[in-house]
């Protein structure tokens, strides 16, 4: 196999959640242009569609499913349809998440619960059920974030903590299933990239904050993202397991 044949991965077949906007979009397109064929999971049903036709676009087959993740009814029925569609799956792509940034003094235990619950429960609960489907040569992709390795200026005892604990998850996750079942379990941590997310802050954040933090002096484009969640989901890192991979312009060495 040639260097760059690595990084496809024709026909298999990924899940992604939180594929109805944002990162996910993104995520799901590269996977499909890669040549993937696509389940889209998200809560957002009629966003989902707009992800489908992407996937389509690029000539392979996608289903969309409405799922929230903090259900394990509906992290199981996700992995059914891909199963009854495509009889496998070679990817999942853990990226269903939401952030916040409240005062620790103010946030109440509802508050932080519901973040940790979707962060971090909803992809214990997604891992479990395609591990439970994996063949030897599949890889789960978990979507952290800089902020479970860093602070940056903001609030967000929740968020950074579901962040940390699934780096966590990522490395016991790794050591369970890669030695005995082939199926290799990585985590990516963004830095802060244009999504609906980061649309919450205003420019003054950034420009002030964030930016003067990063080595490349700007906010990271989408398809930069992509590309290295593509490198964990294919051959080209078969022997990479267990690691969290930070793209974050330079952030941490700051």
């Amino acid at each position: 196999m040639r260097v760059l044949d690595r990084f496809r991965v024709d026909d298999r077949v990924a899940v992604v959640t939180g594929a109805s906007s944002g990162l996910g979009v993104a995520f799901a397109q590269a996977l499909a242009e890669a040549g993937a064929h696509v389940v889209l999971g998200a809560r957002r049903v009629d966003r989902l569609e707009e992800t489908r036709a992407l996937v389509e676009a690029a000539d392979r087959r996608a289903v969309a499913v409405r799922t929230d993740v903090t259900d394990p009814g509906d992290c199981h029925a996700l992995v059914r349809t891909a199963m009854d569609e495509f009889g496998r799956v070679d990817i999942l792509v853990n990226n269903a998440g939401v952030g916040t940034a409240v005062p620790a003094t103010r946030e109440t235990p509802e508050q932080f619960r519901s973040v940790v619950d979707l962060n971090l429960n909803g992809c214990y609960w997604m891992a479990q059920e395609c591990g439970r489907v994996m063949q030897p040569g599949s890889s789960i992709i978990n979507v952290s974030s800089v902020l479970g390795l860093t602070t940056a200026g903001l609030p967000q005892a929740a968020y950074a903590s579901s962040k940390a604990g699934l780096i966590g998850l990522t490395r016991d996750l790794a050591q369970q299933w890669t030695g005995r079942r082939g199926i290799r379990v990585n985590a990516i941590a963004p830095g802060y990239f244009a999504s609906e997310m980061t649309d919450q802050f205003d420019t003054e954040y950034f420009d002030s904050t964030i930016v003067p933090r990063t080595l490349c002096g700007r906010l990271g484009e989408p398809e930069e993202l992509s590309a290295a969640l593509l490198f964990l989901a294919s051959d080209a890192s078969s022997y990479i397991t267990g690691i969290t991979l930070p793209v974050e312009g330079g952030m941490l060495t700051t």
